[in-house]
């Protein structure tokens, strides 16, 4: 087998794992905060979903282009391989996380998950650039189409497996990563070997300090900007997220400067004045703020409403949420390799603005749905929004790639994916924020009016007015009814035929919708906006560019020398 195809198949393998990694956890999370024995509702436990969901991404924002530029010096293999040991080595202690072990037992989920981001921050650093030095020019877009559905293959095997094992044990949910990441240990140290130069500098450790700090900090404000705070639903007015997102910024300006003067600085700034990169990175930014937890309020919108209006039990809701969600994941699966071939004979430029434009299509379609909607046309604007996922992906990826030399490939790929995950991290913060906010402000009233009609005693619907939204969300999104809530003694008192309209599945459905609708179309009009700007710096990338030897060359001279030039296009 050709040696390109080795790296191929190493970093779908990768790939692969890691999608199932996250889809599974997501899918299964109701039954591991079940097997912790951890209350949803109770104050506080809002925190450990938050850090579970949350603090894998933080940490790889954190660390990403620092393992680029460690990756760049002592071999892009040699990193990519430790990053598989690592993996491995956090999935089997995480398996063997006690049951019934409370808030301890999240903390040690949590830490655990941050010692496996490393592992995979190895792993996502380094797999685009093996693939770009390993194929050449003309087929990279291809190559990281393919790779793509390697992605999208292990979300769909996230969810199966995760709705199967979730029924028996949720250590086996962390189980399943440690024969994939055990393969792809052994074939990355055996097969895959060192193609480009290593260039070793000096650890710029100044700009190391200052990135990571302005990276946790800024990801830790906009995290616990979720939390409540005083008589806020949000956290915006925290002291502490005040202080963490101000200081994070200071960081952030003195990290610019810093990297100005340094002789090898850590983020290399002189790429963004290469258009590709620039551009390319511009809209990967805006895409990611716009698409990063609008697909996360629509799990909510799943779980917490529809499915439930619709019969499925609050435990069945999970599963069902992420069968429902294949749509998008199919489209994704087959536009993203058709994406790649397109742009490598035709460019990135044009695929990747289509792919924006039908992801703002597809956004702006799903604000036309009422939160109880037809599922036929759901299911289509899922899988419009999938198209332009999988056309904007690869195109995007392939052009910021081409646009850097060799030896920069890994440090400029940690800088796309640090961009990509701190604005998943700002999405998620502003567009729950959002929701959040303005649930809040309909919510009690509508819980207590549609409690005393039903004949509901008003202190009891008093009570149940002052489920925090937060908290109703967290419930929802755990696979919760939040009716459990309710002592036993009192539900005892409460006359069988009102008790009987309260455990139905459409009474919390038929309260939470029409306020949750509100905000969730207001954060998808801002994700409109996004994609819509996020369109036009896509066009802006130009040509079609190759970072060769003597720099930036027209990919289609490229083409006509391997055509003319070369006998049989070899």
């Amino acid at each position: 087998m050709q040696y390109k195809y080795t790296v191929l198949t190493n970093t779908m393998l990768g790939a692969l794992m890691a999608s199932i990694n996250m889809n599974i956890v997501l899918i299964t999370l109701p039954t591991i905060f079940r097997g912790l024995g951890i209350n949803p509702f109770a104050p506080g436990e809002f925190t450990y979903l938050l850090w579970i969901l949350m603090g894998y991404s933080i940490v790889l924002a954190s660390i990403l282009v620092t393992f680029g530029r460690i990756s760049d010096s002592y071999g892009r293999v040699r990193m990519y391989s430790f990053g598989f040991i690592i993996f491995t080595i956090a999935s089997i202690l995480l398996s063997i996380v006690p049951g019934n072990s409370g808030n301890n037992g999240a903390l040690a989920l949590i830490l655990l998950r941050i010692f496996q981001a490393v592992g995979a921050g190895f792993l996502m650093v380094n797999s685009t650039a093996l693939l770009t030095d390993a194929f050449p020019p003309n087929e990279r877009g291809k190559a990281l189409g393919l790779n793509q559905i390697s992605f999208v293959v292990g979300s769909l095997l996230g969810i199966i497996l995760g709705g199967f094992l979730s029924g028996y044990d949720w250590h086996l949910v962390f189980v399943v990563n440690v024969p994939f990441a055990i393969a792809g240990t052994y074939w990355s140290l055996t097969k895959l070997k060192e193609t480009s130069e290593r260039i070793k500098v000096p650890i710029d450790v100044p700009g190391n300090l200052a990135l990571a700090g302005a990276m946790i900090l800024v990801s830790l404000g906009l995290t616990y900007t979720l939390e409540p705070y005083k008589n806020s639903q949000t956290g915006w007015s925290n002291p502490w997220v005040i202080a963490a997102l101000t200081i994070g910024i200071i960081l952030l300006i003195a990290f610019i400067f810093i990297e100005r003067r340094v002789k090898n600085p850590l983020f290399n700034l002189s790429l963004f004045k290469i258009k590709p990169f620039l551009f390319g990175n511009l809209s990967l930014l805006l895409g990611s703020l716009g698409r990063g937890a609008v697909m996360f309020l629509v799990v909510i919108w799943l779980q917490g409403i529809y499915l439930p209006l619709h019969g499925f039990s609050y435990t069945e809701t999970p599963l069902w949420a992420g069968i429902y969600m294949l749509p998008m994941l199919i489209g994704t699966v087959i536009f993203g390799p058709i994406g790649g071939m397109l742009t490598d004979k035709h460019g990135a430029r044009p695929f990747a603005t289509l792919g924006m434009i039908i992801s703002a299509l597809g956004f702006f379609l799903l604000t036309l749905l009422p939160y109880n909607f037809n599922l036929l046309e759901f299911e289509i604007v899922l899988f419009i929004i999938g198209i332009g996922g999988g056309l904007f992906a690869s195109p995007n990826t392939t052009a910021i790639m081409n646009a850097v030399s060799s030896k920069d490939r890994a440090s400029a790929n940690g800088m796309r994916m640090t961009i990509n995950n701190i604005t998943s991290t700002i999405s998620m913060a502003i567009f729950f924020s959002i929701t959040i906010t303005i649930f809040s402000q309909d919510l009690p009233s509508a819980i207590y009016n549609t409690s005393v009609s039903l004949g509901l005693p008003k202190q009891l619907a008093t009570f149940l007015s002052q489920i925090p939204p937060s908290g109703a969300l967290f419930g929802a999104f755990l696979g919760i009814n939040p009716i459990s809530v309710i002592p036993p003694n009192v539900l005892s008192s409460i006359p069988p035929n009102v008790l009987s309209k309260i455990n139905s599945s459409s009474f919390l459905p038929n309260i939470l919708g029409p306020s949750f609708i509100k905000g969730l179309d207001l954060s998808l009009f801002i994700a409109i906006i996004m994609s819509i700007l996020g369109t036009i710096f896509s066009w802006f990338m130009g040509e079609r560019y190759v970072h060769e030897e003597h720099g930036l060359i027209s990919k289609d001279t490229i083409n006509n020398v391997i055509k003319e030039e070369i006998p049989h296009g070899k």
